[in-house]
């Protein structure tokens, strides 16, 4: 079932519940409005009856004895007379109501539909007056098992003439419930079919328009995606704007975007990794291949084929041992073991392993600390392992006979800023590149002095999962600047080494580490 067929059963079915509780609740106010209306009527109506009723008692009669209309030229008795001329003038005029005649007791003198005998007295506890001369009440009626509503008219109030219509002292207006009831569903009915109808049909329309907006880009997040999944990673969607969509759709591309860098990149590092390995394979091929076929004939000849075949070995080692570092360190599989350490004294066990290979380009390797430093926390293998790499790199790409500078110092922060510097040569490197795998400031170096360029990459991806950070710049000199932080314990181990002073160089020291 598709989306849009599901939001238009959604919409539908959300307008079918809410036509019906609308319509009982509607039903429920109309019914109440009906007799409300139906009570108002009657309160006005019985006052009118009330004097339709006087006028009716001697209107065909001259003479009035003792308070009664005479015998009327007919013959009929004066009551009988009476009956006569309510039910032939003004019966005809109730349109479906009730009229009673009923005295102070409730004994029934006349009804309308002659088969009521007596009511409940108007001036009972449930009565409500509702006229100033306390002449009109409201009153609810059961006549014969049928529920009415009714207004109830004093026929004698105070300050007009005798009245005495049969003995009567009410004129009751009733209605039923039923006819209330039947009017209100009578009225209500046709419009709520009507308006249900025509809420409906909007409601499809209104479904079919948000189920196409809410479809639309839904299908196009699906399309882009399988369009990824067949490898077109350069595949966008359109979708913009502030709402959920719209950021689903700026997520999506910068999903695809990430996909996209790492596809370039994996398929980068592989090219990379091949030529890395073609170089010393091939070197291995071609010199045991002449140790194997005899065309080395001197003792010189195999001596430094031999060693070749030794050094490639080692380089293809050494490569694959830094790919496994790489692989455990991105996967969160190696093993950390955070502790203080003495960060002065390994720095100057660093130095001490490193000078003779600085010694042999001419280059002056000098530490500069700033007082007495705090512990630092890291893993001491990985730490002596990342140190190692940035001296390495200094060392090899320094000119001969400059400096190598390394310095630490506390920082505000609660971290140990260590910095390695260096002057550069005639191909700067790109600080923002330093740590992609493989690079070379100098694309022609070759690859045998300079490493296979996983070194800063393994470093950097170290002080990461320790915690730390790893980064390079150029100062004010226009040196290379290899930067690292970790963080610092709140103490000075108790057996720290003493730091090698300060070293004065023939150039300045470092300017005071930037952000």
């Amino acid at each position: 079932m598709s989306i849009r067929f599901r939001l238009l059963l959604a919409a539908v079915g959300v307008v079918a519940v809410s036509l019906v509780i609308s319509g009982f609740l509607t039903g429920y106010l109309v019914r109440n409005l009906e007799f409300q209306n139906a009570k108002d009527q009657l309160d006005r109506q019985s006052i009118i009856f009330r004097q339709q009723v006087w006028n009716r008692e001697c209107a065909s009669n001259l003479a009035v004895a003792n308070g009664r209309c005479a015998a009327a030229p007919t013959g009929l008795t004066p009551r009988d007379e009476y009956i006569d001329r309510l039910k032939t003038t003004v019966v005809p005029s109730l349109n479906g109501d009730r009229l009673l005649l009923v005295t102070r007791s409730g004994g029934v003198v006349f009804d309308s539909e002659d088969t009521a005998t007596a009511v409940p007295s108007p001036t009972t506890s449930n009565a409500r007056v509702i006229s100033r001369d306390n002449s009109v009440f409201e009153i609810q009626l059961d006549i014969d098992g049928t529920p009415y509503v009714a207004s109830a008219a004093l026929i004698q109030p105070n300050g007009l003439p005798a009245r005495d219509p049969l003995g009567a002292s009410f004129v009751i207006l009733a209605r039923s419930r039923a006819a209330i009831d039947a009017q209100a569903t009578g009225s209500l009915l046709p419009l709520l079919l009507v308006s249900g109808g025509v809420s409906m049909l909007v409601a499809i329309l209104i479904a079919l328009l948000v189920s196409r907006a809410v479809a639309r880009p839904l299908t196009e997040l699906s399309d882009a995606a399988e369009d990824i999944a067949r490898g077109n990673y350069s595949r966008r969607v359109s979708l913009r704007g502030g709402d959920e969509i719209g950021v689903t759709g700026q997520a999506f591309n910068r999903m695809a975007e990430a996909v996209e860098r790492a596809r370039q990149t994996q398929r980068e590092f592989l090219a990379n990794v091949s030529h890395e390995l073609k170089t010393p394979l091939t070197s291995l091929i071609g010199f045991s291949q002449a140790l194997v076929d005899g065309s080395l004939e001197t003792e010189e000849e195999k001596r430094r084929a031999a060693t070749v075949v030794h050094e490639e070995s080692e380089r293809v080692l050494r490569m694959s041992q830094e790919l496994l570092d790489l692989a455990r360190v991105e996967t969160g599989h190696i093993s950390l073991q955070p502790q203080p350490i003495d960060v002065g004294a390994m720095l100057k066990q660093e130095l001490d392993i490193i000078r003779p290979r600085a010694q042999e380009r001419g280059l002056n390797v000098a530490l500069e600390t700033s007082g007495e430093l705090p512990p630092g926390v890291a893993d001491p293998e990985r730490l002596h392992q990342v140190l190692d790499n940035l001296l390495d790199n200094a060392v090899k790409y320094a000119p001969a006979g400059s400096h190598v500078l390394v310095s630490a110092q506390p920082l505000g922060d609660g971290t140990i800023e260590v910095q390695v510097a260096n002057p550069i040569g005639e191909h700067p490197p790109d600080p923002e590149r330093m740590f992609e795998r493989f690079y070379r400031g100098d694309p022609s170096r070759s690859a045998a002095p300079g490493g296979v360029g996983l070194g800063l990459a393994i470093s950097q991806e170290l002080m990461d999962a320790m915690s730390g950070r790893l980064w390079a710049d150029f100062d004010a000199r226009g040196w290379l600047r290899l930067r690292l932080r970790m963080p610092a314990g709140s103490a000075p181990p108790a057996t720290a080494s003493k730091v090698q002073p300060p070293v004065a160089l023939r150039k300045p020291a470092l300017p005071p580490a930037q952000s």
